[in-house]
């Protein structure tokens, strides 16, 4: 209203009325504010395109730490991210962690990024995966590969030595599918 220096709010909700009969904005009739454009982001910048996924904590990117939890490693979140939905490729069950470490760094995954994973209990070789170290009670981020023995966790960095251990000590507990890094 202040904005476009318009005296009634009866005026502004008129002209709000005419641009979502036009198709340039959507409103949520249950959600006050609502103010949508159309193509999917939000005039206020919450809501709609947005998709809130819950930052659970620190990962390690070099030697795995150690989870105050050792039952299992996710915790409750500690912070809550608004990202675009198209950021996550179509996936609803997300979660964040902020990378501790520079075992990935030739993987383009920094110590203080956040990456986004997908919740999953196996994968393929080669894939980035978030391990828990089941008799270490330990949680680190590594490329996964099946050997006859044993698991490869390796690391994206010539100067880190793999992690070798027995198939039946890692639980894979997600899949990387994005990374989000600061740049100042």
């Amino acid at each position: 209203m202040r904005g476009c220096d318009i005296s009634s709010p009866a005026v502004v909700q008129n002209h709000l009325n005419m641009l979502e009969k036009q198709g340039r904005i959507r409103r949520d009739p249950d959600i006050s504010r609502s103010i949508r454009l159309a193509g999917g982001r939000d005039i206020d910048g919450s809501r709609g395109g947005l998709i809130r996924v819950p930052l659970l904590g620190a990962i390690a990117a070099g030697q795995p730490i150690e989870v105050p939890e050792s039952d299992y490693w996710v915790m409750a979140p500690e912070d809550t991210l608004s990202l675009p939905a198209e950021l996550l490729g179509g996936k609803n069950e997300v979660f964040a962690l902020q990378v501790k470490g520079t075992s990935m760094i030739d993987a383009l995954i920094a110590d203080g990024d956040i990456i986004l994973l997908e919740p999953a209990q196996a994968a393929d070789d080669g894939e980035t995966v978030a391990v828990w170290l089941k008799d270490e009670a330990e949680v680190t981020l590594k490329k996964i590969y099946f050997e006859t023995d044993h698991v490869r966790l390796q690391p994206a960095n010539p100067l880190m030595a793999p992690i070798i251990t027995p198939v039946e000590n890692v639980q894979v507990q997600g899949k990387l599918i994005a990374v989000i890094r600061k740049t100042r």
